[in-house]
């Protein structure tokens, strides 16, 4: 039985990415102007818009067929009185947390600005939870991100051994610059779709 190898989408441009989501063009268009009428800058990481502030991320956005979504990179400060966050990894993240849109029509612009424009200050205010050691696996957003993106590569990532999770998420976590984190996850992505540790063929 041949299974489907995921490749991450190759957007280069946030255009391209909302033109291949035909089902929410309008819902990007309205989530990307609310974005990007604040001071955040825009940029395309992991195949999806990311939207920035002194080169730390802050948001992204992400599109399914049965919702789109806002991450918040460093969502579990917000405060979060209209409780509209959800945490996609339960005992997995700490730090990311998710704004789910089922319909279009449910985006309150207004609302949306005042969590930004919240993310936004607790990023500049240095509010920020980096992987720490501990027996608790603690996924870096950048990884959790693309996992909780694509169900299969998700599914895949949790039937292997907390040893091999474990393997994976630190070779992520070590990555200094962006660009080689982001190198690093095209790379473990088939791997971990095939059920195999990062460091199986020196075993």
């Amino acid at each position: 039985m041949h299974r489907k190898v995921y490749i991450m989408e190759k957007n280069k441009t946030v255009e391209e990415f909302i033109s291949k989501k035909d089902n929410w063009k309008e819902a990007l268009q309205t989530l990307r102007s609310i974005m990007l009428s604040t001071e955040m800058k825009e940029t395309i990481k992991w195949g999806i818009p990311v939207y920035t502030v002194n080169g730390k991320n802050v948001i992204g956005i992400g599109a399914f067929k049965s919702y789109i979504g806002i991450w918040f990179y460093q969502g579990v400060f917000l405060k979060d009185h209209q409780k509209k966050l959800i945490n996609a990894q339960e005992g997995k993240t700490k730090g990311l947390r998710q704004w789910r849109f089922i319909f279009a029509d449910e985006i309150d612009k207004d609302l949306v600005l005042q969590y930004v424009q919240e993310a936004i200050q607790n990023q500049k205010d240095g509010k920020e939870i980096t992987p720490g050691k501990s027996k608790d696996i603690k996924i870096p957003s950048e990884f959790l991100a693309v996992l909780t993106s694509h169900v299969d590569l998700k599914s895949s990532f949790e039937q292997l051994t907390p040893f091999k999770q474990k393997e994976y998420v630190a070779y992520i976590a070590e990555a200094k610059r962006e660009a080689t984190r982001i190198s690093r996850l095209e790379k473990i992505t088939p791997m971990i779709l095939k059920g195999v540790g990062l460091n199986d063929k020196y075993r």
